[in-house]
């Protein structure tokens, strides 16, 4: 298989467009706008909505990522289901310009629709990663879908700003809306077509749903397969946990402001697609296994520094440093996994894996928001997240693949 450029541009450019939701919605701007504004926080109030949020939503792409996936297989319908599920996110996204303070239910739907649009379209794309990709370049292409991702994230936050300055929130969630439709268009343009089948919907859904659940049993039935995916649905609960609370722990815990959140995303988005980048070609060059361990090495230490910084100053650097990681256990992971998938099986096993990693986000920010309500304060929660990543790493040792991509290569 050789490297086709439009694939390769227009999947990248899908990262490009989706960042700009992951980096003002969920990461930065919005959590603290819902949280503080929206319900209120003085009491933990709006740590627990948000939580609630994240994880219901996160919920429901976990139960339905599975089953969704072979239907895309079996009914040939990924590229329709992928533009189907944006459309769903960028119009949740454009209607939070209508929510006002004490609209908590109403921004608590409209999140769960938009993080379920987002995160249940993300199934179709990973799965296009080894159809456009020979698979000694799954690494790299894997590691550049995410530096361009953070490459939208910093855009993206540079357009908000003047907005947030304003205090014109509302067209800040516009201007995401339009970001991500807008360079999403290459992918459903220019990715792969879907294969027709003859199959009705409703056939090619009960073919998905068998096929699944055979392919569920499959991974399972694997010793190295099942390892893996056990050791991904800890660690990942501890990254995603990380990714939808530190806005708020910055501003909450450390008296961030939104122009400095903004600003602190920004560093550490430059210094994830620096990571991504410099530790693309490692990939495939040591094997994913050995960078996996090392990037939860590294988030070990970030979780523990976390818990002692009292700075601004302090915290800009640990920031900084943990973006680094960021990119690099998320390309990885990703990487590591399709050295499992059979041909053929793109959709239903990245269906199964994206099943893994939103599980892993039912947990966390539920158990994150509970403790630091319950302790008063969100250091102990910062901590508790080590036991996640220390845990996935002894689990991750144990398994025998992820070794180089690249045909003999010696480590």
């Amino acid at each position: 298989m050789n490297l086709n450029k439009k694939h390769i541009i227009s999947w990248t450019l899908f990262d490009f467009a989706n960042s700009s939701y992951s980096a003002v919605i969920v990461s930065v701007v919005f959590p603290v706008y819902y949280a503080n504004i929206i319900v209120g926080n003085e009491k933990g109030l709006g740590d627990i909505w948000w939580g609630m949020a994240i994880s219901v939503s996160m919920a429901i792409v976990a139960l339905s990522s599975p089953f969704i996936g072979g239907i895309a297989d079996y009914g040939g319908i990924r590229k329709k289901l992928l533009f189907s599920y944006t459309l769903l996110s960028v119009a949740s996204i454009a209607c939070l310009s209508t929510i006002e303070k004490g609209m908590a239910f109403q921004g608590f739907i409209l999140i769960v629709l938009a993080n379920l649009g987002m995160e249940g379209g993300l199934v179709f794309y990973n799965s296009f990663l080894p159809r456009i990709s020979p698979n000694e370049y799954q690494g790299r292409v894997s590691a550049w879908g995410f530096g361009v991702g953070y490459a939208g994230s910093i855009l993206s936050l540079l357009l908000s700003i003047p907005l947030v300055k304003a205090g014109r929130f509302e067209y800040v969630w516009l201007m995401v809306a339009a970001f991500f439709m807008l360079f999403s268009m290459p992918a459903f343009i220019f990715l792969p077509q879907d294969n027709k089948s003859k199959l009705s919907a409703i056939q090619s859904g009960i073919t998905g749903f068998k096929h699944t659940i055979k392919t569920l049993k499959e991974i399972w039935g694997i010793k190295n397969s099942r390892r893996f995916l056990i050791s991904y649905l800890i660690y990942e609960d501890g990254v995603n946990t990380i990714i939808v609370f530190s806005s708020i722990f910055a501003a909450t815990t450390l008296g961030f402001g939104y122009e400095e959140l903004i600003a602190l995303y920004l560093i550490v988005q430059t210094s994830a697609l620096v990571g991504a980048f410099a530790m693309a070609k490692p990939t495939d060059l040591w094997g994913p296994k050995k960078v996996v361990m090392l990037a939860l090495f590294m988030w070990t230490l970030v979780a523990i520094t976390a818990y002692f910084v009292e700075t601004k100053s302090g915290f800009w650097l640990l920031a900084s440093f943990a973006g680094l990681w960021l990119g690099t256990i998320q390309a990885s992971s990703r990487a590591f996994y399709t050295q499992f998938i059979p041909e053929g099986k793109e959709a239903e096993y990245f269906g199964v894996y994206s099943f893994v990693g939103k599980s892993s986000s039912i947990l966390g920010p539920f158990l994150f928001a509970q403790v630091s309500h319950a302790f008063g304060t969100q250091r102990p929660a910062v901590l508790s997240l080590i036991i996640f990543f220390l845990t996935g790493m002894i689990i991750i040792k144990s398994v025998k693949d992820g070794g180089p991509n690249i045909k003999g290569f010696k480590t």
